[in-house]
């Protein structure tokens, strides 16, 4: 079996989008609202971008340090 990328798969806008549509289209085949059903959606779409910026910061300042900390261990050598 192969690994799966999760960062990759929490960053996919497709991932979000889906789910968003997903979710949406359930409130409205349950009798919801369209209006509920924009709003599922846009609290949705608000939580992916804060999960893919959160990622990727976190990698970002994780490629800095490695970056970092090899520059100082050259200049002190």
């Amino acid at each position: 079996m192969k690994n799966i990328d999760w960062v990759r798969k929490l960053t996919s806008r497709k991932l979000w989008t889906a789910a968003a549509s997903f979710v949406s289209m359930m409130i409205v085949a349950t009798g919801g609202s369209e209006s509920s059903a924009t709003q599922v959606t846009a609290l949705i779409m608000a939580g992916a971008s804060v999960i893919a910026y959160i990622i990727g910061e976190g990698l970002t300042d994780m490629a800095n340090t490695g970056t970092e900390a090899s520059a100082a261990e050259d200049k002190s050598a």
